[in-house]
Order: C-alpha cells, then structure tokens, then sequence
C-alpha cells in the first residue's frame, strides 16, 4: 500500500496487504460480525479503518498460523481475551525436541501464564 495513513483503506487493497482473497474477509465480517465492521461507502464498497486492518491480521494469524478455528477465536472475542491471545507468539519446536524452558523473572509473568492455561482450558472444555 502506497500511503499507511490513509484512514480508510478498499478491501482490494486490504486483501493485497493481508495476502487473502476478498472473499475471504466478506466471510470474516459476517463470523466475527462485532470485531470486523468496514465502513461502507458509495456503490456499497467497504472500506477498512487501520484498527480494524490490525484485527484482521490478528486474526489471520490465529486461525492459519496458530490453527485456532473459527469458533475458537469466536470465544477469544467473546471472552474479551483477544488482545493477550494475539501478543503470544507462537514457538516452533522440531520434532523430537522438547521446548525451550524459561525461567519466569517475577510473579507477573507467572500469573499471566496461569491466566493463559485457564483460558486455554475453558477452550477445550
């Protein structure tokens, strides 16, 4: 894209950026109805704001780099943990290895990773 500020950005170029086909983000805005609203403009046309741009991305990374499904992320958005879903990264582990082990450095980050689990668990369950 020519200009990152542009306040409203076509889905065309949206798709581009995202590497999705159109049709794929239509299908997004009726699953994820309450996170993914573009703005329309004449002739129908969508039109996406920067923020909503972002959700996109993270959802994209959810569903094919995470594998997360449609309702899981359904249920992320639901539970209002979509923001903390979304900054974990993802560690590849090679088969055979186990993974890297780290040391929390403070109480917080233990906390955060008992968060996660739980929410992990609700997921499953």
């Amino acid at each position: 894209m020519e200009n990152k500020n542009e306040f409203f950005v076509p889905i065309n170029e949206v798709a581009k950026e995202l590497s999705l086909p159109a049709h794929t983000l239509r299908y997004w805005e009726k699953q994820f109805a309450g996170a993914i609203r573009p703005v329309t403009g004449a002739g129908n046309r969508r039109y996406y704001r920067r923020e909503t741009i972002e959700k996109l991305r993270a959802i994209k990374s959810l569903l094919y780099d995470k594998g997360m499904t449609i309702a899981g992320v359904k249920k992320i958005l639901h539970n209002g943990t979509f923001d903390t879903e979304t900054k974990i990264k993802k560690t590849p582990v090679n088969a055979g290895e186990k993974p890297p082990v780290s040391t929390p450095k403070n109480t917080d980050e233990i906390d955060f990773a008992i968060q996660l689990l739980k929410q992990a668990k609700m997921l499953l369950e």
